[in-house]
């Protein structure tokens, strides 16, 4: 298992509220973000969440492709979002879609965690493998 570590900054985040019903809101947003580090290029996000009227719940559910370079191999992967605040506790797995790397990173597998500092600094550290299929 390798880690890659480094930053990445939102670069667009536009959202809208679809459904506020019975207190709880529905959204989707479409965010542009940019890695730097070990993991270098940018991402697309489309994420839904919902957000009940206590704001320390909710959850949100997204599809990210990265398209750029790990540790100097070339390539593109998907990684899937599933996050629950609960509340005072969260909790969030990122991993990448089975079957879904393209160009040197084919047979990519692993789970990106992501922390956010106190300043708003968006950080990662990416646990993965890439298996040659053997």
């Amino acid at each position: 298992t390798m880690t890659a570590r480094g930053d990445f900054e939102l670069t667009s985040f536009d959202s809208e509220e679809y459904d506020g019903a019975d207190g709880t809101k529905l959204g989707r947003a479409r965010i542009a973000k940019k890695f730097t580090g070990d993991l270098e290029g940018p991402s697309t996000v489309e994420m839904l969440s919902a957000t009940p009227s206590d704001e320390t719940l909710g959850c949100y559910v997204a599809i990210e492709r990265f398209a750029g370079v790990l540790h100097g191999r070339k390539g593109s992967f998907v990684m899937r979002h599933d996050g629950i605040r609960e509340g005072g506790s969260q909790s969030l797995s990122v991993i990448v879609v089975p079957g879904s790397a393209s160009g040197e990173l084919v047979g990519l597998s692993g789970e990106l965690d992501i922390d956010i500092d106190g300043d708003g600094g968006h950080h990662y550290s990416f646990n993965y493998k890439i298996s040659d299929g053997a």
